[in-house]
């Protein structure tokens, strides 16, 4: 019986191309080595349902034995000047204080991401010449494709950071030193790191499922078990949930036609203020339409792509929640530290540039986090005891190992949710040090009133969140995790726009004038 092995891999990620193997195959042999000239792969054959590869070949440029010493010096030599330029550059940088300004800043950046970039490839080409070995075991063309993907895409946003130093600085150069102030550069280097490492993590891991095939039992939907199984109670719940997830659609909406529609409101702060009206609109969405579709059939079954679209989205929103309270966090300490400049660094194209790395980042993360999922067996009846397809509950109920998982999970939630958390209160000690510097009582109540707003909202989401967390850990009840997770899911985003509208003198006159403008605008009809 003959066997044929297609050993490829798509896209430039390795830099050379692979090997396709035939071999023949005795019927009643299990596992087999699959000889080529001077190399052997060792291909388990005989699984019914994958392939397991423990290597690859890297052709390389050229089989010819004569040009492999050619080509072994030519790479060497640009190799070392590659290394060695730009650690030239990175030195110089760092101990020349006129050189410390955000060009050389990034520019010092761009030359580790190089040097990074090219150590990912060209050491192991050369090390391959020299041994006269083409074989690339598979976990190290997973990491060479990781960090390759990782250094190359860096460089690329590190380039587009460079292009707006530039521009800032032949465009507006008086304003150059307070918009590319260092706490800016290294959000945007930092920014750029964190947008190349979740797009390299997610395409290797996507390698990973294409070339590691599971036998998976596949299950056609889950169980939501809801707060409760009494007959007599689910007309409270549903009239109850019902009115709240009403009350936060039109009150958000309020907020945004009345940001909208009134050209005072067009500043930054109700820009941010808007966005996080509609992404808690959203939020509400992902969770309760279902369940009160689920009480009214009188059905509690979620489909498996249905849970799996609704622990995207709501992992989404819940981060995208997270990051606007940061950039809100953020406004209102250049507001208030620095009220002079807050129109110069509150740029519009700034607050566009905060909000949409804000939507890449969680996008991406939580893209990751989905296709994790994607990789897990569960049993044939899985009764989740949630209202809603939660992410932690659903890898808790896997058949598979779920380390993985719960690592990114852990590292996710330390670094996307520690550092928004970080820089809140960054904010606010620097905000509460400038009013506590103002010397008329008035001036305090003004600086202060021009946040409490925003204070009140993050106080009532991290405190929410931090009691379902310490429930959950306290009962060790699922029902009782449920029931604290409706303050964070549903109350929160319900008492926004309460908060904003009442404590908030621009927006009740914004929605005065739009009430007014509708009732106009509307004919009334005589009987």
């Amino acid at each position: 019986m003959q066997a044929s092995f297609t050993l490829s891999f798509v896209g430039p990620e390795l830099q050379f191309p692979l090997l396709t193997i035939q071999e023949e195959f005795g019927p009643s042999r299990s596992d087999l080595p699959l000889r080529v000239p001077n190399q052997s792969l060792y291909l388990p054959y005989g699984t019914s349902n994958s392939t397991q590869v423990s290597g690859f070949l890297l052709l390389g440029l050229s089989n010819e034995p004569e040009l492999q010493p050619l080509i072994f010096g030519l790479f060497l030599s640009m190799y070392l000047i590659t290394v060695f330029g730009n650690l030239l550059v990175i030195l110089a940088v760092s101990s020349d204080s006129h050189l410390h300004t955000p060009m050389y800043f990034f520019l010092s950046n761009l030359s580790f991401a190089d040097i990074c970039f090219t150590t990912t490839t060209i050491p192991k080409m050369l090390w391959n010449i020299q041994t006269h070995s083409k074989v690339i075991t598979y976990e190290g063309c997973i990491i060479q494709m990781y960090f390759f993907l990782l250094f190359g895409g860096l460089d690329d946003f590190l380039l587009t950071v460079m292009a707006y130093d530039r521009y800032v600085a032949i465009c507006h150069p008086l304003h150059y030193m307070v918009i590319m102030k260092p706490r800016l550069c290294g959000l945007l280097v930092l920014s750029s790191f964190i947008m190349s490492f979740l797009y390299s993590l997610l395409q290797s891991l996507m390698v990973m499922q294409l070339m590691n095939p599971k036998n998976l039992t596949h299950v056609s939907g889950f169980l939501l078990l809801g707060f409760s199984e009494e007959t007599d109670l689910q007309p409270i719940i549903f009239g109850l949930f019902l009115s709240m997830y009403l009350i936060t659609v039109f009150g958000n909406l309020l907020i945004i036609l009345a940001v909208s529609s009134d050209s005072h409101l067009h500043n930054p702060m109700y820009f941010f203020l808007s966005n996080l009206s509609f992404v808690d609109i959203c939020f509400t969405s992902t969770t309760i339409p279902k369940m009160l579709w689920n009480i009214q059939t009188q059905n509690k079954v979620i489909t498996y792509e249905g849970c799996i679209t609704q622990v995207y989205f709501f992992t989404l929103f819940l981060g995208l929640d997270d990051f606007l309270l940061t950039v809100m966090a953020f406004d209102r300490f250049v507001a208030i530290c620095h009220p002079l400049y807050y129109k110069v660094i509150m740029s519009a194209q700034l607050c566009g540039l905060l909000v949409l790395v804000s939507w890449v980042i969680n996008v991406l993360h939580f893209f990751l986090q989905t296709l994790m999922v994607l990789s897990l067996s569960f049993s044939r009846e899985v009764i989740i005891p949630h209202y809603f397809c939660e992410l932690k509950q659903l890898v808790q109920l896997a058949c598979s190992d779920t380390f993985l998982n719960d690592m990114v999970m852990y590292f996710a939630t330390v670094l996307l949710g520690g550092a928004p958390l970080a820089g809140i209160l960054y904010s606010y000690s620097r905000i509460v040090s400038t009013i506590c510097e103002i010397s008329s009582a008035q001036g305090k109540y003004k600086a202060f009133s021009t946040c409490a707003s925003h204070l009140s909202v993050v106080s009532l989401f991290y405190c929410t969140c931090l009691g379902v967390y310490l429930s959950s850990a306290a009962t060790q009840s699922s029902h009782s995790s449920a029931t604290a997770s409706v303050m964070y899911t549903v109350v929160t985003p319900m008492l926004n726009p309460f908060i904003y509208s009442l404590r908030n003198k621009d927006i009740k006159t914004a929605l005065k004038a739009f009430f007014r403008r509708t009732m106009i605008k509307t004919p009334v009809v005589l009987s």
